[in-house]
């Protein structure tokens, strides 16, 4: 997508609406009407977008530094590239569950929920706990974020052992029966990102998938057709299998 790029200095530190008025003049100078059609074009809401591309935000964001009162104050504008600035300049340490509660109820587009969960949420203390915890309820975006949540772990907790991922996602067969877009798309990312951690979760991920598949096509009564869950369920499956058992993945787990 084209963008353009902010002329203007970053805000320095000043009045907090003073702050927030120059940031979202930037941030209007950054976007392009070619860059909310090329938005709209991958399934981003964009009724509140500017229209600037997430690395111009991410550079953007490096001259803000971490700053939890101008997070708040970017979310609560609900622009979705202030919204996405919060994410990206939040401090973790001073995130609150009421703040992630919160901030999940005003999520309206995939790109905005995975960011909050891959460079914010998972960073918190609660992280384990809300991935649990979203993942087993019915709201769209609310069951997204938690295997977002779990997708993220994956990449960034580097100490955490290996059951703690079993456990989390030991479950998500029975959350697998879901026809929407983005809430299969997530439970795929979990599951491979999950199995590409070491070898232990490769073949717990594998069979979780295998699992999986097999009551997909127990409920269909054979390995095609059934209903629109079903057939997203043996979709997540097949995807899973095919990226963990492939020789790629195998070849950089042996190493």
């Amino acid at each position: 997508m084209a963008r353009k790029t902010a002329s203007t200095a970053h805000p320095s530190p000043g009045a907090p609406d003073q702050r927030i008025k120059k940031i979202l003049r930037d941030l209007s100078a950054m976007g392009s009407k070619e860059n909310r059609i090329g938005m709209a074009r991958y399934g981003i809401n964009t009724q509140n977008a500017f229209g600037v591309s997430v690395n111009a935000l991410r550079k953007y964001a490096k001259g803000l530094g971490r700053d939890h009162q101008l997070a708040l104050a970017l979310w609560d504008t609900g622009k979705h590239e202030a919204r996405l600035l919060a994410c990206f300049v939040d401090n973790p340490r001073e995130v609150t569950e009421a703040q992630m509660e919160s901030w999940i109820a005003g999520f309206n587009s995939w790109d905005l929920c995975d960011q909050a969960c891959m460079n914010l949420f998972d960073r918190t203390p609660y992280a384990w706990s809300k991935a649990a915890e979203w993942m087993r309820r019915t709201g769209e975006w609310e069951k997204r974020a938690g295997f977002a949540l779990a997708a993220a772990l994956a990449m960034h907790d580097k100490t955490a052992p290996d059951d703690r991922f079993i456990d989390l996602l030991g479950e998500s067969i029975q959350w697998a029966f879901d026809e929407r877009n983005f809430v299969r798309k997530a439970v795929s990312w979990a599951l491979r990102n999950t199995g590409k951690r070491n070898r232990k979760l490769n073949q717990a991920m594998t069979e979780i998938a295998r699992d999986l598949l097999a009551r997909a096509n127990h409920r269909a009564g054979g390995e095609r057709g059934g209903t629109a869950e079903i057939r997203a369920a043996r979709q997540i499956a097949n995807d899973v299998l095919r990226e963990l058992t492939s020789e790629k993945t195998r070849a950089r787990l042996k190493k």
